[in-house]
């Protein structure tokens, strides 16, 4: 399609009037009259405007008639109805017939009162369309008896009553379309019906109905004699002798119809002396059936047979079918824009875009017009088809010429083909629907082909129903991230911004999908904010709040997304986008969509040391009780990213003690007591959620009554990396209070806490392993051991002590990892910072700097340094290095906690213990260090 911009320029005097630009109507060449009746009959009549002499500005309520409906010819309906409510001759200008000769209602619901408002202005109506068999009942209402063509979408629950009352009282219509979606409750009496009350009926195209009989095409032949044009796709059986005996066709598709005899076909439908062009795709007709229609048929010029298996299994029968100049077969595997220009006698039309090379022509023979007008349908049709399904063994095809078909016939000028068209690249590019997976080389070729600039050029039109399908294009494309670049390289992301403030649903559902996927690369998220997306995306929740769950999930979805960055996430709480998030986590029904709300709350959660969105989501109200709630969920996914949001809130202190109140303590329990055989990312977050919970002693003592503690050894246990680390920091917190201790002995976890502290390939795992062994085994245990019976004191002390033996054996294991003998030797010789940095270095976890201790965890530390144990003193000074490392994230309050907890003196004794190992001696002195450093940072 080629839309162009007339600009129009007057002069007046010395300057010139410069009026804003309109895109002209987009018509086919039926529509010339109803075009030419909106130009203005005056050559003058934009001179003549009135100028205001103060300000220069047009005076708008003195444009001529004709001029101001133009410029309604050039709106979508809801602009027509904003401009036409200016003034009360503008109003009665909107309803100047010729503007309501077509209306598109697909984007609309329209009861029977929708209609009967509309009814006053369909006197003239000649095209509508329609989405939904809802509105069958109610097209009555509109009285619009001079209708020539019907189209309705997804006519599922169509029934043969209402198609008939339809037809009996639409006496003049011509053109009936119905699909794409099956019509599986209209039977051959609806269209019996139609027959007997249609008789100008010219064109008439069903999908997906079960029988059509005999009796039904007889009628049809008799009361229908101009019928030129048949579409019975994807029908389970049609009568083959009946259809066989219909004169007046030139044009008719099958495509998708099974149970066909193709030797009754072939020999009877061959006969027809007016058939131009027969459209199999997707059928079993095999080479013999087309063989003897193309020897047969007179009158055939074109034979569509795409996605035949029986006959592409054969490409030298398709080469030698188009050796005759006269008769056309085109199949998946013959180059079908070559095959389509050898139509044409001049030879000219033999590129690769023989369509658009046609449409550019000047003049168009009537006979070969009507030919390319049925090919750009059947063949629309049939790609959208086939893309749905995707068999295997057509990449070669989508890339060497499926693409650029796509893009050619997206700018024909039947709208319906543009739209279908637009739908089938959105469809053919993805592979994996579930994992949002599309096929490189087929998104590379779309864009090779400029696939990108049409598609935005075409998402900016003002045809919604194009801008929904070519929004939804772009949002399947961008997904690769080349295409993504190109997309926002073009200006798409402004293009989408706006297209998500559309008043209709399905283009901001589908524009809101395309920001989703753009929004995946960090390198658009602020382009998307820049654009007013994020505000775009935020109002969409209130204003579709109960419109479905597509709309809602895309825009949760970006926000997710654009809520991951640290500035976008500002931008998201400014737009109000924590009030919408929580909204939707508390009223909304849809899995997908508390999913995606869950997922952004936790990304807005997780900035809490760079702005108040974590505060601000606890704070907001019914946030956490819905997070709660959400745990429970029957849907994997939505109990993961619930967690996950409870795990970034507990980092605030008023939302770990809120998130208790609500009851997170027992939901996370029971999440982290089901999820043994659920994914590792479900595992990793409901035991993030318990270590977050439990820094809080009352929350760490309920978890452990609770019954947390078994689930958590059992999570310890799993083969991922990152539920080692969760599930080992939630048990060092639990294992700090002394009967959270013991019951982790009594459940096991000793050995699995063992088995972490020297296997895990996670370095941190292993550190907060061997902690919570540190804490279990420092003393404190001992004092909550209950002694029944004497036996059974003695048999809990044996069975205490080899535990501790064994914890003991693999601490010192783990800390000697980190001990280089010769660095060693070399700093306990020497007192040089070069020294203990090489000590340090080799030490040093890196991830154990974004872990914060209270100053009761310093405290126990600190303690430890006294212990008798020589190898808890080494574990505590390793530690105590670990958390005061200069530039980790809270070294410097860890510092402040040792020097309030009087440290210093402690580790100059361990630093000097004659009896003390050599690790706690050089641990001590650079934990000393660290200290000495901190304070001149503090005093600087």
């Amino acid at each position: 399609m080629s839309r162009r911009v007339r600009r129009k320029v007057e002069k007046k005097g010395k300057e010139q009037l410069l009026l804003p630009n309109y895109s002209e109507l987009i018509t086919d060449d039926n529509d010339d009259d109803l075009v030419h009746s909106f130009i203005p009959t005056s050559p003058n009549s934009i001179s003549s405007i009135p100028i205001n002499p103060i300000n220069d500005s047009i005076d708008w309520t003195t444009l001529p008639d004709d001029t101001v409906i133009q410029l309604f010819s050039l709106l979508n309906y809801r602009d027509r109805a904003s401009l036409a409510s200016s003034c009360k001759t503008w109003r009665n200008l909107g309803s100047t017939p010729c503007l309501w000769e077509s209306l598109d209602l697909r984007a609309h619901r329209c009861d029977a009162a929708m209609a009967a408002s509309l009814s006053s202005r369909c006197f003239n109506l000649r095209r509508l369309r329609f989405l939904g068999a809802e509105f069958g009942d109610a097209l009555i209402y509109l009285k619009a008896k001079n209708l020539r063509e019907l189209a309705g979408d997804y006519w599922r629950n169509m029934t043969d009553a209402t198609l008939s009352v339809i037809a009996a009282r639409h006496e003049m219509l011509e053109s009936i379309q119905l699909g794409p979606d099956f019509c599986e409750r209209i039977t051959s009496d609806a269209i019996r019906a139609v027959a007997i009350c249609c008789p100008r009926l010219r064109r008439l195209v069903l999908s997906g109905v079960r029988e059509i009989d005999a009796d039904a095409l007889n009628a049809l032949a008799k009361n229908c004699v101009n019928l030129c044009e048949i579409g019975f796709l994807d029908c389970l059986k049609v009568d083959e002798t009946a259809l066989g005996g219909m004169s007046s066709i030139r044009f008719l598709s099958v495509a998708g119809t099974s149970n066909l005899k193709w030797g009754l076909v072939s020999h009877l439908w061959s006969k027809l002396p007016n058939l131009v062009g027969l459209d199999v795709s997707r059928t079993d007709i095999g080479p013999t059936a087309i063989s003897r229609m193309l020897l047969s048929c007179k009158s055939m010029r074109v034979l569509c047979a795409l996605n035949c298996t029986n006959v592409e299994e054969d490409a030298n029968f398709v080469m030698s079918c188009n050796g005759s100049k006269d008769k056309l077969v085109l199949s998946l595997f013959s180059d079908i824009c070559k095959g389509v220009g050898s139509l044409f006698a001049d030879n000219s039309m033999e590129g690769r875009n023989v369509f658009l090379d046609w449409r550019d022509t000047k003049s168009k023979e009537k006979k070969l017009y009507e030919i390319m007008i049925w090919l750009e349908w059947v063949l629309s049709y049939s790609l959208l088809r086939i893309a749905e399904s995707n068999p295997s063994g057509l990449d070669n095809f989508w890339v060497s010429q499926g693409a650029t078909l796509l893009l050619s016939l997206m700018q024909s000028s039947q709208e319906d083909v543009q739209e279908r068209s637009a739908t089938g690249l959105a469809t053919f590019v993805v592979i994996d629907d579930e994992n949002t997976s599309i096929d490189g080389q087929r998104a590379e070729a779309v864009m090779r082909g400029g696939g990108v600039q049409l598609l935005l050029k075409l998402a900016s039109s003002w045809r919604e129903g194009l801008q929904a399908e070519s929004a939804k294009a772009i949002a399947n494309l961008s997904v690769n991230p080349n295409v993504a670049k190109a997309v926002a390289d073009e200006g798409g992301i402004t293009i989408l911004a706006k297209l998500a403030r559309s008043m209709n649903r399905l283009v901001a559902e589908e524009a809101a999908g395309g920001l989703w996927n753009l929004s995946v690369g960090e390198e658009h998220k602020g382009a998307i904010a820049e654009a007013g997306g994020v505000k775009a995306l935020v109002d969409l929740i209130f204003k579709w709040s109960t419109g479905g769950d597509g709309v809602l999930e895309r825009a949760a979805g970006a926000l997710a997304n654009l809520a991951a960055d640290d500035n976008c996430s500002m931008e998201v709480a400014l737009a109000g986008g924590v009030h919408a998030l929580v909204m939707l986590a508390r009223n909304c029904k849809f899995e997908g969509v508390q999913e995606q709300a869950a997922r952004a709350l936790a990304n807005l959660a997780a900035h809490g040391d760079s702005n108040n969105n974590n505060s601000a989501v606890g704070q907001e109200a019914g946030a956490l009780e819905a997070l709660v709630q959400l745990t429970h969920s029957p849907h994997e996914g939505v109990r993961q990213e619930a967690a996950g949001a409870l795990w970034n809130l507990s980092f605030d202190d008023r939302n770990r003690e809120a998130i208790a109140a609500a009851g997170g303590v027992e939901a996370l329990v029971a999440l982290a007591q089901s999820c043994a055989n659920a994914s590792p990312g479900l595992q990793e977050r409901a035991a993030g959620a318990l270590w977050g919970l439990s820094v809080s002693e009352a929350n760490s003592i309920a978890i452990g009554r609770e019954g947390g503690v078994a689930p958590l050894i059992s999570l310890a246990c799993s083969e991922a990396e990152d539920v080692h680390e969760t599930a080992a920091g939630a048990l060092w917190n639990l294992a700090f209070n002394p009967g959270n201790a013991l019951r982790i002995v009594e459940e096991g976890g000793v050995p699995a806490l063992v088995h972490l502290c020297s296997s895990s390939v996670s370095k941190m795992a292993r550190f907060m392993a061997a902690l919570a062994l540190a804490y279990m085994f420092d003393g404190r245990i001992d004092e909550v051991t209950l002694v029944g019976t004497s036996s059974d004191g003695m048999s809990k002390c044996i069975s205490l002590d080899g535990a501790r033996r064994m914890a003991l054996k693999h601490i010192e294991a783990f800390v000697l990892t980190f001990s280089d003998p010769q660095a060693f030797a070399t700093a306990a010789a020497s007192s040089a910072p070069t020294a203990l940095a090489q000590v340090t270095e080799a030490a040093r976890i890196q991830e154990a700097g974004h872990l914060r201790c209270s100053g009761a965890e310093i405290g126990r530390f600190v303690a430890m340094l006294r212990n008798s144990s020589s190898i808890l003193k080494a574990c505590a000074a390793f530690a105590l290095l670990q958390f005061t490392i200069p530039g980790g994230r809270h070294a410097l309050h860890h510092a402040n906690l040792l020097q309030n907890a009087g440290a210093p003196r402690v580790l100059r004794a361990a630093a000097a213990a004659a009896t003390a190992p050599l690790e706690a001696k050089i641990f001590a002195r650079i934990v000393l260090r660290n200290l000495e450093h901190h304070l001149v940072e503090i005093s600087i």
